[in-house]
């Protein structure tokens, strides 16, 4: 399971060695060179892409990606923090530089996807509790494709616009994940996008922060021609961005 296994790594140490330790020159193009790979490629397939995978499309031995990975786990921990750095500090820009929430919103969403980022957002911050009889729309689970499950769940507490973090039949070793302070900030920062927005009657008034966060991790297909990947992002984001956007009554 990822996130247990990330918890284990991280609490270990050996995830940060990757990134504190000083590197030969042709070791930090070997580290590069994973890094990007590991993005293209989990970006494209999901998570479950096997490490075999990742050290094809880094043009390296396998034994390379583990030497500065030990694991699997530790390598896919790496990726999604600095995707969900990147987010965050998109939706900090979007928010500081933008008076009007509409914009400051459509901004952060238009970045975001622009940057792909949203492929790679770890489970834990995509996943949506499971709707119980009589509850309500910001309960329904966000449809999965690239993650893995058993990773914990982000649930929407109803009326009070607040997302928390929740174990799905996880062992006690995922807690770590589970609080992640990046994914906490990611969280708070687009909670503030949507609750600007949705106060000055621009966004529909039942969209939440998951709905958003579902915008972001669907909006950027991966398709082989880079040209029609834009153009489709683009096309796609405009129709998504017209149903988020609040209309007057008649």
């Amino acid at each position: 399971m990822v996130g247990g296994t990330m918890s284990a790594a991280a609490g270990n140490g050996r995830g940060d060695a990757s990134r504190s330790a000083p590197l030969r020159v042709d070791a930090q193009r070997n580290l590069e060179h994973v890094l990007r790979a590991a993005r293209e490629v989990f970006g494209e397939l999901g998570y479950g892409a096997p490490m075999e995978d990742v050290a094809r499309r880094a043009r390296v031995g396998v034994g390379t990606v583990y030497r500065r990975f030990p694991s699997k786990d530790v390598l896919v921990r790496r990726i999604a923090e600095e995707e969900t750095s990147r987010l965050t500090d998109q939706a900090r820009a979007a928010l500081g530089q933008e008076d009007e929430p509409w914009s400051a919103l459509s901004r952060f969403l238009r970045t975001s996807v622009a940057s792909g980022a949203g492929r790679l957002l770890p489970p834990q911050v995509l996943r949506v509790g499971v709707a119980e009889d009589g509850a309500g729309p910001d309960e329904a689970r966000v449809p999965q494709q690239r993650i893995q499950p058993g990773t914990g769940e982000l649930r929407m507490q109803p009326g009070a616009g607040e997302l928390r973090l929740v174990p799905e039949q996880a062992p006690a070793a995922s807690a770590d994940a589970l609080d992640d302070a990046g994914a906490a900030a990611l969280l708070d920062v687009v909670g503030q996008l949507v609750e600007r927005a949705r106060a000055a009657g621009e966004l529909r008034a039942d969209v939440s922060v998951s709905d958003v966060l579902l915008v972001i991790a669907t909006a950027a297909p991966s398709l082989p021609d880079a040209a029609q990947q834009a153009a489709a992002s683009a096309r796609l984001l405009d129709i998504l961005l017209e149903g988020l956007r609040s209309r007057p009554q008649a």
